[in-house]
């Protein structure tokens, strides 16, 4: 199609020189002292043509000599260039295959060769990358010295340039994970908080500032962290509510008296106060430091969801609840009540109930409450000897000395085939 084209483009112009120059019968005439020359128009315009061909041929060529140095050290460049490239990518392959000192000569090389190049685009970025990756494998060889060499390298690089780019952050980020590589959590810390805001936000940037406040101690911080690594589905939702209690409770655990301990529980996010096992943990700690009103506070709201609760978590719930001196009122008691017909089967249910009712003078519904845990086979040991112990406990106090006994051969029984009830 495009030779048809052509072809007839060809003919169109065939046929409009004829029609125009064919009959042509001007003359252009040179006169030059007794001397006159003439020539037809058309033979005049061919060689006017010529001519400029001529010159223009001569003019390029002239150009292409002058010019023939700067493109040969053009060329030379190009060819560095393509050099440093392969050094670089002969690095990265080196590094990722585990051979991290051929990494790090072939980074080294190419960062030489970029910077001797003075035509090469963007040398500066080239040659902080070069160095970073030449640094990272000092770092993988535990060379801290030659790392933090290669790190200066960059910065210098970078700090020539105007602003900050990709290459300072992705710098900044690694030199924070090299800190915490070195157990260094403050380094890391006065790093990441130096990062932009923007930067400070990325996932990755998150993670390292929530091992670096777990590093130094910091639960608050990470607590926040965390929080925020969640929001942006850093973590699966079940490695995100484990890592979020194990926080809340590191936080708890840095109160030192009760004012402490309040605060810190209102510094809480509302939806770590509603776990149990974060209000287990509260109030033990509350209990250690005898602030027992707001042990059973924190406690409460969970009574009333007791049957909706994991097995665990009301195990964490009712094991705090009954570190508390048990002298109930009216409403608890009722709550007990409700919680038994609930959960009738559930050993933790029963024990503290009982240890409640005891608490509260009422012997004997404690006294068959306790029974019912002990010499139930599949309560936890532990459980079934406390139960025993409380049951002998009671026994002493209404002077029964027969039945304390016998409680007390019941509890060097617990774990054996079978055990005597008192």
């Amino acid at each position: 199609m495009r030779q048809a084209v052509a072809l007839i483009m060809v003919a169109l112009l065939a046929v409009l020189l004829a029609t125009v120059m064919g009959s042509s019968d001007a003359v252009v005439s040179f006169f030059w002292g007794a001397w006159r020359a003439d020539l037809s128009l058309n033979l005049f315009l061919v060689l006017l043509l010529g001519l400029f061909l001529v010159g223009y041929l001569l003019i390029r060529g002239a150009a292409g000599l002058v010019a023939l140095p700067g493109r040969a050290q053009e060329w030379r460049a190009r060819q560095r260039e393509r050099a440093a490239q392969q050094q670089l990518r002969d690095a990265m392959a080196y590094f990722f295959s585990g051979r991290y000192s051929r990494a790090h000569g072939a980074a080294l090389k190419a960062a030489d060769v970029a910077s001797a190049t003075s035509l090469f685009p963007e040398r500066a970025d080239f040659g902080a990358l070069a160095h970073l990756l030449a640094g990272f494998s000092m770092h993988r060889l535990q060379d801290r010295a030659g790392r933090d060499a290669q790190m200066r390298r960059v910065e210098a690089l970078l700090d020539a340039q105007l602003g900050r780019n990709t290459i300072g952050d992705g710098a900044s980020l690694l030199a924070a994970e090299w800190a915490l590589d070195d157990r260094d959590a403050a380094g890391a810390l006065r790093l990441l908080r130096a990062l932009p805001a923007g930067v400070a936000r990325r996932t990755y940037a998150l993670r390292l500032k929530l091992q670096a406040a777990r590093l130094a101690l910091e639960p608050q911080e990470a607590l926040k962290t965390a929080r925020l690594l969640a929001k942006h589905q850093g973590f699966s939702k079940p490695a995100a509510e484990g890592l979020l209690r194990s926080l809340a409770m590191d936080l708890l655990a840095t109160a030192r008296d009760r004012e402490q301990l309040k605060k810190v529980w209102l510094q809480l996010d509302a939806s770590d106060r509603r776990d149990p096992l974060v209000s287990a943990r509260a109030a033990e700690l509350a209990v250690s430091m005898e602030a027992y009103e707001d042990a059973r506070h924190w406690l409460r709201p969970h009574w009333d969801v007791l049957e909706r609760l994991a097995p665990h978590e009301r195990e964490a719930v009712l094991s705090s609840f009954v570190r508390l001196p048990l002298q109930l009122s009216g409403d608890w008691l009722a709550s007990l009540e409700a919680a038994l017909k609930a959960l009738p089967l559930d050993p933790w249910v029963t024990y503290a109930a009982g240890v409640a009712m005891a608490g509260s003078g009422l012997w004997g519904r404690s006294r068959r409450l306790l029974t019912d845990v002990a010499e139930q086979r599949s309560a936890p040991t532990a459980l079934r000897r406390d139960a025993w112990l409380r049951l002998a406990a009671i026994a002493e106090q209404e002077g029964d000395d027969a039945r304390a006994i016998e409680c007390y051969r019941a509890l060097r029984a617990v774990g054996s085939s079978f055990g005597e009830g008192c």
